[in-house]
């Protein structure tokens, strides 16, 4: 794992790109959680993979590393993809192409390329009518602010990949009936608020972001993969003159 990370550590910026759902299907999702999450993390990656080989957009093969969330700040069931994409890829050629600046690919092409991906995966489980609302229907993609370097991206993975719905910082009162706990209500202007819940409330938010068992909360893909795999990762460094010599990234993550 410790060679996976290391592989991050090249000289690039990187994106930070979010792929939601519509809430006409968090009950499917809900439903069949390990067969929903497994295509969701395909869905977004093929979405990403596809377009930026695409010469109007980068025109090379990139890495990612998806990360999966179910919830949101109220402890609501909202499955998402959190992606971390690299500035640039690897050419047919052997040769490294570096990004615009700004992330490669439009949102809105992203968006339907990503819409249309997942639908085609489960268009047997939806019946006509839903499948054509979804089809009409713009879905949410959007970029956060890009890593400014590949110790940004780390210090993330450390914060998130283990992460559960509710950190105990957040938790601000507990009694013998009741869990209050701060969240922030996008909706209104990003404000930290606070949320009272009945303990049994409370438990049934909280347990629904139980993953299934054998699903991993992250997954990988295209070079940043390849790039664990002496003299793979030798070749991306050469690329972008980096040494070989690098920091230990164990310390960052623990």
């Amino acid at each position: 794992m410790s060679h996976f990370f290391t592989a991050l550590h090249l000289p690039i910026g990187y994106f930070h790109v979010v792929f939601t759902i519509p809430s006409e299907l968090y009950s499917l999702f809900y439903k069949h959680k390990k067969q929903m999450y497994t295509l969701l993390f395909k869905a977004a990656s093929e979405t990403v993979k596809e377009l930026a080989t695409d010469k109007k957009y980068l025109g090379a093969q990139i890495g990612c590393i998806a990360i999966l969330h179910t919830w949101g700040q109220n402890l609501l069931f909202h499955p998402h993809i959190h992606m971390i994409i690299p500035s640039g890829g690897l050419t047919t050629t052997g040769k490294w192409q570096s990004s615009k600046k700004k992330f490669f690919i439009p949102v809105k092409v992203l968006s339907r390329k990503f819409r249309g991906k997942l639908l085609s995966f489960i268009k047997d489980q939806l019946d006509e009518s839903l499948r054509d609302l979804l089809y009409k229907k713009e879905w949410i993609v959007y970029c956060k602010p890009p890593f400014k370097s590949s110790k940004h991206v780390l210090n993330y993975l450390r914060r998130y990949t283990h992460r559960v719905a509710l950190s105990n910082n957040r938790i601000a009162n507990v009694t013998n009936d009741h869990v209050t706990f701060k969240y922030r209500d996008y909706k209104d202007g990003n404000k930290q608020k606070l949320l009272t819940l009945s303990g049994v409330d409370f438990m049934r938010r909280f347990l629904l972001h139980i993953l299934p068992k054998v699903l991993l909360k992250y997954g990988t893909m295209d070079f940043l993969v390849i790039a664990i795999k002496i003299p793979n990762l030798d070749f991306v460094r050469s690329l972008l003159m980096v040494s070989s010599n690098l920091f230990n990234v164990r310390n960052i993550l623990h």
